[in-house]
């Protein structure tokens, strides 16, 4: 037998659905065996399937909440200047970020709306610099980065 899709290679394997002979090349393994391209059928889960509208929320929702987050992140800096609250804020802002942008998509996951988040994240930590400062302490410089790497995390994690 010759490959339905490939005619130049021969094969003994066949579609379990509506047996037409398929190579290697084609083979799509399923729960219920080996389908060729047209009976499996393949298709995004909706979870990922994303349309510019649902980038455009997120990137809006995710915008919003930075510059709130950052406010607040530098406010609440600036009054209490202890080093480690940086990384329960980060942390936080983080979570805020990813929670409410994967609500405003519907839930829906991707990596562009990873990415979305984790800026989301990079700027509330621009803006609450903006509002306290930059301090250039090796170690609070060390503190503000893991703070930073942590909320982005985190945001991730909520949108993966």
């Amino acid at each position: 037998m010759r490959c339905n899709f490939h005619p130049e290679v021969e094969t003994t394997l066949c579609c379990s659905r509506c047996g037409k002979p398929i190579c290697p090349q084609c083979l799509i393994q399923t729960p219920v065996g080996a389908r060729c391209p047209d009976c499996a059928d393949e298709r995004r889960l909706p979870t990922f399937q994303l349309r510019s509208r649902h980038y455009l929320k997120a990137a809006g929702t995710a915008l919003g909440l930075a510059v709130l987050c950052g406010i607040a992140w530098g406010v609440i800096r600036g009054l209490m200047p202890f080093i480690y609250l940086n990384l329960l804020l980060a942390l936080g802002a983080g979570y805020l970020i990813g929670e409410l942008t994967s609500l405003s998509v519907n839930r829906k996951r991707g990596r562009a709306l990873m990415v979305i988040g984790g800026s989301g994240v990079f700027l509330s930590y621009v803006i609450s610099v903006l509002f306290r400062g930059f301090s250039f302490h090796p170690f609070a410089l060390a503190v503000n980065l893991a703070a930073l790497a942590l909320g982005i995390f985190v945001a991730i994690s909520r949108l993966r």
